[in-house]
């Protein structure tokens, strides 16, 4: 499904996704990354939920964006709240959502100049 159909100055925009993959600024992501508003995609070395530890959670802490927008996969799934201390510790702000609905959220957030970061799941 396509999202945007145009890049603002400087600014990281999801264009299209689908189950396998994600389509940042026109690159085409496989694996599992994390977008800020803007600069360089971050490789984000998750597989499944099952994966998630407090480390994965305490890298995004550390890019200090002022909301997450967790992409669970093709369906809703919250990670063990054990595993958000990071982001709690921070106060940076958490919403989950499935990835197709954290892709158009992460959208909406960036157009309007917030410091979001989204931690999109893509599992093989």
């Amino acid at each position: 499904m396509k999202l945007h159909a145009d890049r603002a100055e400087g600014v990281n925009v999801i264009h299209a996704y689908t189950r396998q993959s994600v389509s940042v600024n026109g690159q085409t992501y496989t694996r599992s990354i994390l977008v800020p508003p803007s600069g360089d995609m971050i490789d984000w070395p998750v597989q499944s939920l099952a994966d998630l530890t407090e480390a994965h959670f305490l890298q995004i802490a550390q890019a200090q964006p002022e909301v997450v927008i967790f992409g669970s996969g093709t369906t809703l799934r919250f990670p063990a709240p054990s595993l958000l201390r990071p982001l709690m510790a921070a106060r940076i702000g958490i919403e989950t959502m499935d990835t197709a609905a954290a892709c158009r959220t992460y959208n909406i957030l960036v157009a309007e100049g917030r410091r979001v970061m989204a931690a999109l799941l893509l599992e093989p």
